[in-house]
């Protein structure tokens, strides 16, 4: 059954004869067509008809025929039978069965929309001058007038008769679309608003009257659990679940429901509705039915001059008043749709008992679900249909984010920048049952990464579109074959992200379960491992380090969100020990070594040496105190102090030390504090004194001696410092100054550069949670000699503790100065550093050398192996004399 009522339109709609109509209270009209309505939508000039998959339309004004109305059948203009019709302000669209897509103007001609030939439509909206419309792939498509940026394409746009693409939505599976006047809106699968185009009386509920000509989230519909939309002439009308009715926009006739005529920028609940349980919700020009089905009931307010509103009322009604219905339908109908036009309403009533396919579903775009799954696993299907099907789902960002929603306790409701509403147990069990399958994860791939990926937008305009990102991983990681590549190719898409959505991915990272981002590190850190696996088996060029870098940006990233949302993953787990395998290449001219820490000990150590002998004079020795600061005499590159750091950050990195005695200060400053006097006074211990001194003298005679104005070497510490006395009242003003300068303003520059390049060398800045002395001595190692642990923590090979020999050797070692005991252990070891923790933590494997010439050899050091071979001396005094030449004149440390 039909019902209708508001301006007088032709007697049966065309749809039965005059006598069939039944005439009810308050001008409502109603008809039981022989063959039922399962569809229909009213316009400005139109409204359409759709029964057993056939289209008629009424003509609703004229000025050809004097307002007079008629019935036109479209059948045999259409060869597809047609499950939905919306009508606008000009003419109407229908959406076939096939997904296909036809436009019919005022003179009632019909033909197929260009622009969608190869694409399957679900859903259609009509507005005044524009229409949309839903793929089932989730695309969004629009034409018609651009006036207000009602298409969602760009401001200058001018409008369009066939589709075009509204790619800012891309990735967000939505759920509905609606078009208004000149607005449009969308409803995303976790209810996320989107508005845009005309917005004169805030009919986008964005808190303005200013126009939008993109796609923009509605931010105050947030959260509420929207499941439709409806757009009016200039209002808009939201439904949340469980019943709540939001309006917004024009109320200049009362159609928001709020008890007044005034316009709403901001959506605002109908507390006249409030409780009531609405079931659907419509918008006209200007008036707003709801139906609530549980009770039978439908209301109306806004606009009733010409009685739509179907109260016997022809006034503006502010509050919603029930429609008087037939009293029928309250027996043996229930509400199935409801439509407001311009100056009319309908309501579709099915029997109770009837099926309700005979009304038009709205059909969702394409998702992921078990029983599709279980059909692909069954192979009932051809293999064809399947592999369509898969490549369908696979090759879509919106279909991939629109499945495995978590609607437990409607936890998807509450997607945000911090929330993802994904399901991971669902996408778990789900990748499992699709990975078990090669024919399935074969094609699965084939649609990731032909199409998936490359398509994947780096500026997404919602965070839903985000949820790809953190399926595809976990994906990937159940991959056999192409797993490096894959993985490629994410990583780029996760650098590509613009800064505000990535910080919302790692968010979302912070918040995974414990095994996903578990899983998401060993996925960036095996990818990193196999290509440094690579490089270090001779495969060297631009390409892997270019690929290689990403993985390791990536895994960073992570390593930062772990840390800022400490989580429960040691550091070991970040941890590449494949990189050693790159030191393994440490080969020195002359010398076949195996390089097992040893060599690339040695390589540092002489790097030191180096650095401090370069002619660029880039460091500074000071010659009380031997420790090393920078030049800050600024003749030198900015790129000399980068490689500078790169050096001291890949020594820290690979756990080997810098043999420079840099000041605790530089360990302050890379861990942003600030040195003080103390710090100066390792440095530059006379300067200091005389500083102490300057702040402990109590005698103002003395103090003007001591300094004399704001000056150091010629250089005013402030403005006019050559003019201004040091005095008791400002001399801590002074020493703030005078260290300021030594540690920070005259080196400005090069510790800008060497902090770079330090970051650059040890990329993992896990050290950043050391205190500035733990931190010095990682890189520096200890100078705190407790020699007789280095007995303790030695190893015999063909030999033993109690051998003459082996007393011999250590009783000329601990006869050594304190020079050549630090020699030997440069001679050993590649570097003369105590590793942190003391020699215990550092092995020492002394072998016998059973030979004819003994005491015509020289010790070696296999420094590969921490390894000391001492040839069997006839006695004390010739293993003393062959162990001192070997460590004060053997130049190179020994053979492997």
């Amino acid at each position: 059954m039909l019902c209708f009522w508001g301006s007088q339109i032709r007697e049966g709609l065309g749809l039965v004869k005059p006598e069939q109509v039944r005439h009810g209270n308050s001008g409502i009209q109603s008809v039981c067509p022989r063959t039922a309505v399962q569809d229909m939508s009213a316009g400005r000039s139109f409204a359409g008809f759709i029964r057993d998959g056939k289209v008629s339309v009424l003509r609703l004004r004229s000025e050809d025929y004097d307002h007079h109305t008629e019935s036109l059948e479209l059948n045999d203009e259409i060869d597809d039978r047609i499950i939905q019709i919306v009508c606008g302000g000009d003419g109407a669209v229908l959406l076939s069965d096939s997904g296909k897509v036809l436009i019919m103007d005022k003179s009632t001609v019909c033909k197929p929309l260009k622009g969608l030939e190869n694409r399957q439509v679900i859903q259609i909206a009509c507005g005044d001058h524009h229409s949309m419309a839903l793929t089932k792939d989730g695309q969004v498509f629009v034409w018609g007038e651009n006036s207000h940026g009602q298409l969602g394409l760009r401001k200058d746009h001018p409008g369009s008769p066939s589709a075009q693409h509204v790619q800012s939505l891309s990735g967000v599976p939505l759920a509905q679309i609606s078009a208004g006047g000149d607005h449009s809106f969308v409803l995303s699968l976790s209810g996320v608003v989107f508005g845009w185009g005309k917005n004169s009386a805030g009919q986008l509920g964005l808190g303005d009257t200013t126009d939008r000509h993109i796609p923009t989230i509605i931010n105050s519909l947030q959260l509420k659990k929207t499941v439709s939309i409806s757009c009016g002439g200039e209002h808009t009308a939201t439904l949340s679940k469980g019943g709540t009715v939001f309006t917004f926009g024009s109320g200049g006739s009362g159609q928001l429901g709020h008890n007044s005529f005034r316009d709403e920028h901001h959506p605002r609940v109908v507390a006249e509705l409030w409780g009531s349980e609405v079931s659907q919700v419509t918008c006209g020009r200007h008036h707003t039915l709801v139906s609530i089905t549980s009770s039978k009931l439908i209301y109306s307010f806004g606009c009733g001059m010409q009685g739509q509103l179907g109260n016997g009322e022809m006034i503006a009604q502010s509050v919603p008043f029930p429609v008087d219905l037939p009293t029928e339908c309250n027996r043996e109908y229930t509400i199935e749709k409801i439509i407001a036009g311009e100056n009319h309403s309908f309501a579709l009533f099915f029997k109770e008992l009837e099926s309700k396919g005979k009304s038009n579903p709205s059909r969702g775009v394409l998702t992921l679900n078990d029983k599709m799954i279980d059909r692909w696993l069954s192979g009932t299907d051809p293999w064809a249909t399947i592999k369509q099907e898969i490549n369908a789902v696979f090759s879509s960002s919106v279909s991939l984010n629109g499945s495995f929603l978590k609607t437990s306790c409607d936890d998807h409701y509450q997607t945000s920048e911090e929330h993802c509403g994904l399901d991971f147990d669902l996408v778990k069990t789900t990748f499992a049952k699709i990975s078990e399958n090669k024919s399935l994860i074969a094609e699965v791939v084939k649609g990731v990464q032909q199409t998936l990926l490359p398509s994947l937008n780096p500026n997404p305009n919602a965070v839903e579109s985000l949820r790809v990102y953190l399926l595809l991983p976990e994906l990937i990681s159940r991959l056999k074959k192409q797993k490096t590549e894959l993985t490629e190719a994410l990583a780029s898409k996760f650098l590509e992200l613009n800064s505000d959505d990535c910080k919302v991915l790692e968010k979302y990272w912070s918040k995974l379960p414990d095994d996903w981002l578990k899983g998401l590190v060993e996925l960036f850190h095996k990818a990193s491992a196999e290509l440094i696996g690579q490089i270090s088996s001779g495969e060297m060029g631009y390409d892997i380090t270019r690929r290689l870098k990403k993985f390791l940006n990536v895994l960073q990233m992570i390593y930062q969100v772990r840390c800022s949302a400490n989580r429960d993953i040691p550091n070991r787990d970040f941890l590449i020990h494949e990189i050693k395998d790159l030191l393994d290449m440490v080969v020195f001219i002359g010398e076949n070594g195996v390089d097992m820490r040893g060599l690339s000990a040695e390589l540092f150590s002489l790097l030191s040496q180096s650095l401090l002998e370069w002619e660029k004079k880039v460091l500074e020795v000071n010659k009380r105190s031997l420790v090393v600061w920078f030049n800050p005499d600024g003749m030198q590159a900015n790129r000399d102090f980068y490689y500078l750091g790169v050096i001291c950050g890949m020594a820290l990195y690979n756990r080997h030390y810098i043999n420079i005695e840099f000041p605790l200060a530089l360990f302050k400053k890379l861990l942003q504090q600030s040195p003080t006097l103390n710090d100066l006074e390792e440095l530059s211990p006379l300067e200091a004194r005389t500083l102490k001194s300057l702040l402990e003298e109590d005698e103002d005679e003395v103090v003007d001696m001591l300094s004399s104005d704001f000056t150091v070497k010629g250089e005013k510490l402030i403005p006019n410092g050559d003019q201004i006395k040091v005095t008791k009242a400002n001399r801590q003003k002074y020493v703030d100054l005078y260290v300021n300068l030594v540690f920070n303003k005259s080196v400005k520059k090069q510790f800008e550069h060497f902090s770079r390049g330090f970051y650059k060398g040890c990329p993992l800045d896990a050290w950043s949670m050391f205190h500035p002395e733990e931190l010095q001595e990682l890189l520096q190692g200890s100078r705190k000699y407790v020699w007789k642990e280095l007995q303790l923590c030695a190893s015999y090979e063909t030999c033993s503790a109690s051998d003459e020999l082996i007393k011999n050797f250590w009783t000329v070692f601990f006869e050594l100065s304190e020079e050549n005991k630090r020699k030997f252990l440069s001679f050993l070891y590649g570097t003369d550093r105590v590793p942190v923790g003391g020699f215990s933590k550092r092995s020492l494997k002394i072998s016998q050398l059973n030979c004819a010439d003994a005491d015509d050899r020289l010790p070696e050091a296999r420094t590969c192996f921490e390894r000391l071979i001492l040839p069997k001396y006839s006695d004390i005094n010739t293993l003393r004399d062959k162990l001192i030449h070997a460590i004060k004149f053997c130049k190179i440390f020994g053979r492997a």
